[in-house]
């Protein structure tokens, strides 16, 4: 490599390409949902007899609020739980896990110094929120988007039970409901096994390339 290849600096979207793609990816996943739900919705309130929805009263919908939520909840869900077990938890020979007897470079106390972050100098408190702050935000994120999953399936719940001509009910009886805990639990469940499936696979199956891969020529098992 000559100097003058050394010193370009690479372009932004090459430094920032992997977060640019999936951002984009799920803008369009997003939409896609929103468009096709948001007709979906509509063809079972004219079944009832009811008005349509605009597409814009339609985003601040239960049925809308609800099935984005829920999926939201369901993968900060998993990233917490990801995060949070592998400070502790082993599994020889994969990839996802820490090595079973050695210490590795995220468990070294931090060292203040010119380019460490802020809190880290600062030490404190603040250190300490700020060594947890991935598990913790992650955590936040998953609570935020319980509240909000329950509020969508709450909303949804109700406007069904109006269109039937049944009684409304209130949160503390909504929660007795199946519905809400059904959504929840049909989608924890995938969760886990994706985890599972990428912890065990990651023994025996190579990707050249991936960091979510071990070198080829790693022994099965052998942590990476």
């Amino acid at each position: 490599m000559t100097y003058m290849e050394r010193q370009k600096k690479p372009s932004f979207f090459y430094r920032n390409s992997l977060s640019i793609i999936f951002l984009s990816f799920f803008c369009f996943a997003l939409a896609a949902q929103a468009y096709f739900g948001w007709r979906e919705h509509n063809q079972e309130l004219q079944e009832y007899g009811a008005a349509a929805l605009t597409f814009l009263s339609y985003l601040s919908s239960g049925h809308f609020l609800s099935a984005t939520f829920e999926n939201f909840e369901s993968e900060f869900l998993q990233m917490a739980m990801y995060v949070i077990l592998t400070i502790t938890l082993r599994q020889i020979g994969s990839s996802e896990s820490k090595d079973l007897y050695k210490k590795e470079e995220v468990d070294r106390e931090p060292m203040p110094g010119p380019h460490a972050p802020k809190p880290v100098n600062q030490g404190g408190w603040r250190l300490k929120v700020y060594e947890n702050s991935l598990s913790i935000a992650f955590v936040l994120l998953f609570v935020f988007s319980w509240v909000g999953h329950l509020i969508g399936s709450y909303r949804a719940y109700n406007i069904e039970q109006q269109l039937k001509h049944e009684p409304m009910v209130d949160l503390t009886s909504f929660l007795q409901e199946p519905t809400f805990w059904f959504e929840s639990f049909q989608n924890w469940q995938s969760e886990f096994l994706s985890v599972a499936s990428i912890v065990i696979l990651t023994i025996f199956l190579r990707q050249k390339g991936s960091p979510e891969s071990k070198p080829v020529d790693t022994p099965n098992l052998e942590n990476a």
